[in-house]
């Protein structure tokens, strides 16, 4: 098994549910793991013995591509074996809940199970009716949580930005419904940013108390003005019915991220989106595509970042 260079120890984790489960120390050394894992076994495409043995079950009731895909590479880099079944083909369509499949997987001898799931919180309440110590990761629940996503986030930053203090952050779009948004802004305040900018129409601007610590614009010219990071989310559609939907042209011409408006940003500013993009809708394609484009950066890192967080959960000493 491959060791990290470090005295500091893994810390005590069982579940990745939430963001608020971690703290900066905590993070610190997923995103260190997580650098190690990515000049190594990533880079040199090999595949550890780390999880040897342990069976790992991906479980997604939602689309995925980068998601469910980075996990998979990452449990076989770690040398897990995996299940990822065809939820629509499980017993579920027959009329079995949803926990009786969970404890059946647990029962196969399952040492941890991988969620996304259209409900808010499902995750959390799967994770406290297990009776064994099967662990569970919240790859994505509903318009709620998506750690893991926020931690691959807080790697690519890091490497652009050591000093999360500095900086400040300017999210764009469909807030109100968006999971990523939501862990993002536990994330960063964690990591010690203060500054915090949501740029969003009043029909994507969250309601909650949250708001008090941020920045709220809901215009891109303002909102965008000397900021960091520019973090782009799609509309999440799905999560509205279809007369709450704005049309993709109004949208693009009152919030899409164009050069123009990229310009307004400092010079050195990057530019982040989760995927999957709208290209004309949410962000124009010069701008995804261009020089300050971390896009594809993200998922790069999204194998090295699951990898560290699968290995902290299974791997304890």
């Amino acid at each position: 098994m491959l060791k990290m260079k470090t005295t500091t120890p893994p810390p005590v984790l069982h579940n990745l549910l939430s963001m608020q489960a971690l703290d900066a120390k905590k993070i610190t050394y997923l995103l260190d793991r997580a650098d190690y894992f990515l000049k190594t076994a990533v880079a040199k495409q090999e595949v550890l013995t780390t999880l040897r043995g342990k069976v790992i079950v991906n479980l997604f009731f939602e689309p995925s591509t980068r998601t469910r895909n980075s996990f998979e590479i990452a449990e076989h880099r770690l040398g897990a074996i995996v299940l990822s079944p065809d939820m629509k083909q499980s017993s579920t369509t027959k009329g079995e809940i949803l926990i009786d499949t969970i404890c059946n997987l647990e029962a196969m001898g399952a040492s941890l199970l991988v969620i996304r799931h259209p409900d808010n919180n499902l995750t959390h309440f799967l994770a406290s009716e297990l009776k064994t110590k099967i662990a569970v990761v919240n790859a994505g629940d509903g318009s709620n949580e998506h750690p893991t996503q926020t931690l691959l986030d807080l790697m690519t930053i890091r490497q652009h930005y050591p000093d999360f203090s500095r900086l400040t952050v300017a999210i764009l779009g469909d807030v109100s419904h968006s999971r990523v948004a939501h862990s993002l802004i536990i994330g960063l305040r964690l990591m010690g940013v203060e500054r915090i900018r949501i740029i969003a129409p009043d029909y994507f601007t969250p309601e909650d108390a949250d708001l008090a610590h941020l920045d709220v614009f809901h215009s891109m010219d303002d909102g965008l003005n000397n900021v960091d990071i520019v973090y782009a989310l799609r509309i999440q559609k799905e999560r509205m019915q279809p007369e709450q939907r704005p049309k993709d042209d109004q949208f693009f011409k009152n919030f899409g991220l164009t050069e123009a408006r990229l310009a307004l940003a400092k010079q050195n500013a990057i530019v982040m989106h989760p995927g999957p993009m709208n290209r004309g809708v949410e962000i124009e394609s010069s701008v995804a595509d261009g020089s300050q484009s971390v896009i594809l950066q993200q998922t790069q890192n999204s194998v090295a970042v699951r990898m560290a967080v699968l290995e902290t959960l299974l791997n304890k000493p």
